[in-house]
Parts: C-alpha cells; sequence; structure tokens
C-alpha cells in the first residue's frame, strides 16, 4: 500500500544482537531460499560495501529527506543493491531527462567475492 510518509528516523535502529541474529540467520538460508539453478553462484551477496563520499552525494541531492534501497540484478544473476534519495513526500528523486546525471548509487564492492574483514556481523 503506498503511503507519502518516511518512517519515523527513531524507528530505524536496532541492537548488536538483533543485528548478529538477522545477518546470521540470513547468511545461513541465502542458499536454501533460492532456486537450486541460482544456487552456488553467488546469487545474494552476504554484503555490499559503498564509500561514504557517494553517499554523502546522495545526501546532498535538493530535497533528499531519507535513501531508499532497491534490489536489482545484473545480467549473472547477481543481487545488487541500489540507493536512491527520496524526497518528503516519500518519492524517488530520479533525473527528469537524459540529459541531467543521476544521482544513483550502485557499483558497491560486492561480496563475495570482496569480502571485508571478519566482524560479528560478517563471520
Amino acid at each position: 500500500m503506498p503511503t507519502t510518509s518516511l518512517p519515523n528516523p527513531n524507528d530505524h535502529f536496532i541492537s548488536l544482537q538483533t543485528a548478529v541474529d538477522m545477518t546470521s540467520l540470513y547468511q545461513t538460508n541465502r542458499e536454501v531460499i533460492l532456486a537450486e539453478s541460482y544456487q552456488g553462484r553467488d546469487v545474494l551477496p552476504l554484503n555490499e560495501t559503498f564509500h561514504r563520499d557517494a553517499i554523502d552525494t546522495l545526501l546532498a541531492t535538493p530535497g533528499c529527506e531519507g535513501v531508499r534501497i532497491y534490489p536489482g540484478m545484473d545480467e549473472d544473476d547477481r543481487v545488487h543493491l541500489i540507493l536512491v534519495a527520496v524526497n518528503e513526500d516519500n518519492e524517488d528523486i530520479l533525473p527528469s531527462s537524459t540529459n541531467e546525471v543521476p544521482v544513483i548509487v550502485e557499483v558497491a564492492q560486492r561480496c563475495p567475492p570482496t569480502c571485508p574483514p571478519e566482524s560479528v556481523l560478517n563471520p
């Protein structure tokens, strides 16, 4: 159901233990939730890392009040995260013409194959 309101900013935070529980469950099940033809091909990432400059540029988009994350898929069936700014009416802020330079963030460091150092979220 569409909504024109942004989520409450105080509702976004979770505990480290909740993050550990959620990421562990995902990591355990990331292959088994896929159809067999997609298993063993790293279709679903463990994580994606974005440089702060890319996020800062996205947040500096005129009218940006939040960020929306869309899953996308490349030609090799690998899922990637695509970040766009949203305005106060909860609408995507997208370029209005092909001449505009879009502020759409993707091209992250995808794990696998390029994984960060281990942590409790990334064992």
